[in-house]
């Protein structure tokens, strides 16, 4: 089942679990002192500066799997391409930035359909694109256009594809694929989210095949220094949950 699809099923199936979240449409939060708004889809919009910035697309992953033996419906770039679509059509970025691990591997760019490559440059067409280096992705493809870093930092924010608990307040980072899960009258959902204490955050997975790591972690609550929250995405809006509120996998 793609990625949309799965959305679409949850929210139906799910509307009291989601309901009971105080999240509204596109809400405003302020981070490190800048004022972002949170894309249901799971990028973050920075008005002020007219960015978008979303994290591990992974596209291309159906494809890297079947070559090691691993069948899977060669639909996840397209199905991801379109959340990047929705996206910006939504907000007009001047600037849009990825987050690292665009490509699920180095040869990704390289096994792009014309069609997928066509809508690529159309989504980079009259505004800069940034990508920056990920762990699937490390060195930038000839065969793309758009500027490559190692980290872009802009105003109080900078932003990399791997999070760290040392790193000065502003982080802005993907990498960890946040998903959070809550029970509600004996029944659970689970679902990418955004992760925040208002000082960092770590982006959702926006790749269709892309897993989710339980925002309990260790490996995520170890980069806040204090209380955090999870918002969880939904269909056309975004979910604010305490981190208390959710449960283990």
């Amino acid at each position: 089942m793609s990625g949309a699809a799965c959305r679409r099923r949850w929210d139906g199936q799910y509307p009291d679990m989601l309901a009971r979240s105080d999240s509204v449409p596109h809400p405003i939060l302020a981070l490190r002192g800048a004022e972002v708004l949170l894309d249901p889809a799971g990028g973050l919009f920075w008005p002020a500066e007219g960015l978008l910035a979303v994290a591990d697309l992974h596209l291309e992953k159906g494809s890297a799997l079947a070559r090691r033996g691993r069948m899977l419906p060669p639909y996840d770039t397209a199905d991801t391409l379109t959340q990047l679509e929705a996206m910006v059509t939504r907000w007009r970025p001047r600037t849009l930035i990825a987050l690292g691990d665009s490509f699920h591997d180095g040869g990704g760019a390289a096994r792009l359909t014309h069609e997928a490559h066509g809508r690529l440059r159309a989504l980079q067409a009259g505004r800069s694109f940034i990508w920056i280096a990920g762990n699937h992705d490390p060195a930038p493809s000839p065969l793309l256009e758009g500027d490559w870093a190692v980290e872009a930092r802009i105003g109080p924010l900078v932003f990399r594809h791997e999070p760290s608990g040392d790193a000065d307040p502003g982080e802005v980072a993907g990498h960890l694929h946040p998903a959070a899960r809550i029970a509600v009258r004996g029944r659970t959902i689970r679902r990418r989210c955004f992760a925040t204490d208002g000082q960092r955050m770590v982006l959702p997975a926006i790749g269709a095949y892309a897993g989710g790591l339980n925002v309990r972690h260790p490996a995520l609550a170890s980069l806040f220094r204090g209380a955090y929250e999870a918002h969880m995405l939904g269909r056309e809006r975004t979910y604010r949950v305490t981190v208390r509120a959710c449960i283990m996998d």
